[in-house]
């Protein structure tokens, strides 16, 4: 029997097939344990079942000695050290497919609402500001015939580019070996589904919001430092952008004071893609396979891809 420690309680009954086979210790907060905290319960684990929100760096992984298997509780793995666990033969696990339907359907949604300003015809309401109909109230961007560029044609981004071929949208799509200046340019959305790589980190930085088309929307449902989040405050600010839709910042949480939240024809939501029953139970079906098999002395279903450089992304 392995002792395994749990970041969080998740949800959905597969955890059961792991506390009747291992011994399991689940982290009661609500929060994500301090670095100093998660160092000291997997002193002597075996099994580490991750969220997003843990960051699995080298300093922790010398602190685990008998650490065999990690599973993360997400399908990106950029919040562990991939070739720090690959040199100790740490498999790294995640949760890839289960999570793509409703994280497309988040990206959708977030684009309606910045496009047909939602949130701030809904506060408004909420304000007591509903005054009588005028032809130019509330005046937002039609999508059908707007050219949508996904940048990271993945599960997720072929999911939301099928969602969005049903609202009449022409689609483009963006990969590594591509100009992305040039496709940005042409763009009227820019949805980001790329995964978290020291070539992708700040992909859409200054330069790449000043070379979008004027009155673009971004959406983000990939990671936060994905973007540069002070120029892309500026870009709508200055009207260079017409509205971005974020289910992801950095940090996270965003704090409520954060200078970001001042700007115009924001949406922000607190990263839940992936929140919905199935989904979340779907994914602790998926992490706690890797992790089983892992500690079995088998191969994980779903291993993490293989550590990426810099100069290989």
């Amino acid at each position: 029997m392995a002792k395994v420690i749990v970041t969080r309680a998740i949800p959905g009954p597969a955890m059961q097939q792991l506390v009747e086979r291992h011994d399991v210790s689940v982290w009661p907060g609500e929060l994500a344990p301090a670095a100093e905290q998660l160092r000291e319960l997997v002193a002597s684990a075996d099994g580490l079942l991750c969220t997003s929100a843990d960051r699995i760096d080298e300093q922790l992984l010398d602190a685990a000695p008998r650490l065999r298997a990690i599973a993360t509780y997400a399908v990106g793995s950029d919040n562990i050290d991939l070739a720090a666990a690959a040199a100790r033969a740490i498999p790294v696990g995640v949760t890839p497919d289960v999570l793509t339907d409703a994280t497309a359907d988040i990206a959708i949604g977030l684009l309606l609402s910045v496009a047909r300003r939602l949130r701030e015809a809904e506060a408004a309401v909420r304000a007591g500001k509903w005054g009588p109909w005028t032809p130019q109230a509330w005046l937002g961007a039609d999508l059908n015939g707007a050219r949508l560029l996904i940048v990271g044609a993945g599960r997720i981004g072929r999911a939301t580019a099928r969602r969005a071929q049903a609202f009449g949208m022409e689609i483009a799509f963006a990969g590594r070996d591509d100009d992305l200046p040039s496709l940005l340019a042409d763009a009227d959305v820019v949805s980001l589904h790329t995964p978290l790589t020291p070539a992708t980190e700040r992909m859409i930085d200054r330069a790449a919001l000043a070379a979008m088309k004027r009155g673009a929307i971004l959406i983000n449902t990939g990671r936060g430092r994905l973007v540069d989040q002070e120029g892309l405050r500026e870009a709508l600010v200055s009207g260079q952008l017409g509205g971005a839709g974020l289910d992801v910042t950095d940090p996270e949480p965003l704090p409520a004071d954060a200078p970001l939240l001042q700007a115009p024809n924001l949406v922000v939501l607190p990263h839940i893609g992936s929140a919905t029953h199935a989904t979340r139970e779907g994914m602790t079906r998926l992490a706690v396979a890797n992790l089983l098999a892992a500690l079995d002395g088998q191969p994980m279903p779903h291993p993490a891809p293989a550590p990426v450089s810099a100069s290989h992304a």
